[in-house]
């Protein structure tokens, strides 16, 4: 079992007892978290299946690794300093294969709460947005250096920004922008009276966009899904959370796509709808409205 040395505070896991009801581990069974955070569902996972010896856990986040070493201390658990796809890739070199695997691909608390990481457009701070500090790639490179057009179109593409041309427009008339309240404040002024008053604020998509595109997020997942399901045993099962609609369509597009009453399905759904949050969770963690959960199961025998 981990060392309790997690804060209660730090960071609530989304979805968990959701997590657990889908997977539903068992006792020996290992387990791949691509998205290990600071611990909170391997935690849970592990109270189950005693079983972090063969066990792995991902994240691209320095001080999540920093955290889950801390917590799993001679718990034989391999924990993984890197970004999801290349972890699967090595694993799969390896031919190493799961009972069940998790990713939950959403920000962390510390991650919106550390102003210098750049995520948040209520703290002021530099325009970083890294998952992983190592790469080169920031926000305020997106910002500062990319021509309007190619601006606007990360805004449209990925953050759904019908404003896209207007802000990316106001953008880089107001160069240098070095500091995310500053962008925030840009981008609301663009945006119009209604979006100033929407209950979300205006700069949340091209945040979103900005986010996205920095840490590769939607064709790390597309190249991920595949390799994930590749590298589960027979029988084992698979759970992605996702936060935005690009994220969940790309999900359930690769889960209807490999599922199905035919004879080539390698997967059978477990969740024929998203899981989302129950009204306790919503309340206590305002965050995982946006939250949806996806989960299959590896067919045991293929069909000849």
């Amino acid at each position: 079992m981990p060392k309790q040395k997690q804060k209660n505070g730090l960071h609530q896991p989304v979805l968990l007892q959701e997590v657990i009801e889908v997977l539903a581990p068992q006792p020996g069974q290992n387990y791949l978290d691509l998205t290990a955070g600071y611990g909170g569902h391997s935690s849970a996972a592990f109270a189950i299946t005693n079983a972090e010896k063969g066990s792995v856990l991902v994240d691209r986040d320095e001080r999540a690794i920093g955290a889950l070493k801390e917590l799993f201390e001679n718990t034989g658990v391999q924990i993984v300093h890197s970004d999801f796809l290349g972890a699967l890739k090595e694993l799969d070199t390896k031919e190493k294969k799961f009972d069940l695997i998790l990713a939950d691909l959403g920000l962390s608390s510390p991650h919106l709460e550390d102003a210098q990481r750049g995520f948040a457009f209520s703290l002021s701070g530099p325009l970083d947005m890294r998952m992983d500090t190592r790469q080169a790639l920031s926000a305020e490179h997106l910002v500062n250096q990319l021509p309007e057009g190619e601006l606007a179109d990360i805004l449209f593409r990925y953050g759904e920004e019908p404003k896209a041309r207007s802000i990316a427009k106001a953008i880089v008339s107001n160069r240098p922008v070095t500091d995310t309240v500053q962008l925030a404040a840009i981008i609301a002024k663009t945006a119009g009276f209604r979006a100033r008053r929407a209950k979300t604020h205006p700069a949340t998509r091209s945040f979103q966009a900005l986010r996205i595109a920095v840490n590769d997020e939607l064709t790390q997942l597309e190249q991920a899904l595949p390799l994930i399901a590749e590298l589960l045993a027979p029988g084992g099962k698979m759970a992605i959370i996702s936060f935005h609609s690009l994220e969940d369509r790309l999900v359930k597009q690769f889960l209807a796509d490999k599922a199905g009453n035919r004879y080539d399905a390698e997967l059978v759904l477990l969740t024929k709808r998203p899981i989302t949050a129950s009204h306790n969770e919503l309340v206590s963690n305002p965050r995982s409205r946006s939250a949806k959960l996806r989960a299959a199961a590896k067919i045991k025998t293929q069909k000849g």
